[in-house]
């Protein structure tokens, strides 16, 4: 079966609630977080949909004994927010997924040139096979980014289709280069925009996320 990059935007009322919320220019800062801190929970509540790995169990009622489906926790699970905006979201993807392994990777944009450069790298040396991998990042924007991101997981030998990407808003010129490149991986998102700006800024979208996050 050939593989195809997919993209979902859930029909959720409370993620689209909170999407209006974040494109809201008149939202303060402290209320802009709290509405990313939702949509990492409402969009990693659907990523998890069939994703999450579970075993079959027998549990004891108060009144017998009965088969039960549980997360496997043999499994490993990471979540890699891709900082600084990716922050954003994790408040609310750690509350659905509570053991993973956190992994920080720094990625800053030069303005100019709109190429990504890494500062902070802790993903580890090697990852199981295995590991489902959830990376946090609001805009996908050019792909730049995402892509480098991307690049450094799966040198160190995560699988793309056992990934899910969270993000608030997603642009055609990123989700292009994920299509050709890692054609089995799977994308929540609220919404997708349409266009870029000059200055690779998604329109409408939501602004600079991390600005408007951290309020700097």
């Amino acid at each position: 079966m050939t593989l195809q990059l997919r993209v979902y935007v859930p029909p959720h009322p409370l993620i689209k609630h909170w999407l209006a919320v974040a494109r809201d220019a008149g939202t303060p800062s402290v209320l802009f977080r709290s509405a990313m801190t939702e949509l990492g929970r409402w969009l990693t509540y659907e990523a998890a949909r069939d994703w999450l790995p579970t075993q079959e169990i027998a549990v004891q009622s108060p009144l017998d004994t009965c088969p039960a489906t549980v997360i496997d926790p043999q499994v490993p699970m990471a979540v890699v927010p891709i900082l600084r905006a990716g922050l954003g979201l994790l408040e609310g993807a750690q509350t659905l997924l509570p053991l993973a392994s956190i992994y920080h990777l720094g990625l800053a944009r030069d303005e100019e040139t709109l190429q990504p450069h890494c500062y902070l790298n802790k993903l580890p040396e090697k990852f199981d096979p295995q590991t489902r991998v959830l990376i946090t990042d609001p805009m996908l924007a050019t792909g730049g980014s995402i892509m480098a991101a991307m690049a450094e997981l799966t040198q160190r030998g995560a699988d793309p289709t056992l990934m899910r990407i969270v993000c608030v808003v997603a642009a055609p010129p990123a989700l292009q280069k994920l299509s050709e490149a890692y054609p089995g991986l799977i994308i929540y998102t609220a919404t997708i925009d349409e266009k870029l700006n000059n200055q690779g800024y998604i329109v409408p979208g939501l602004g600079d996320a991390g600005d408007r996050i951290f309020g700097t």
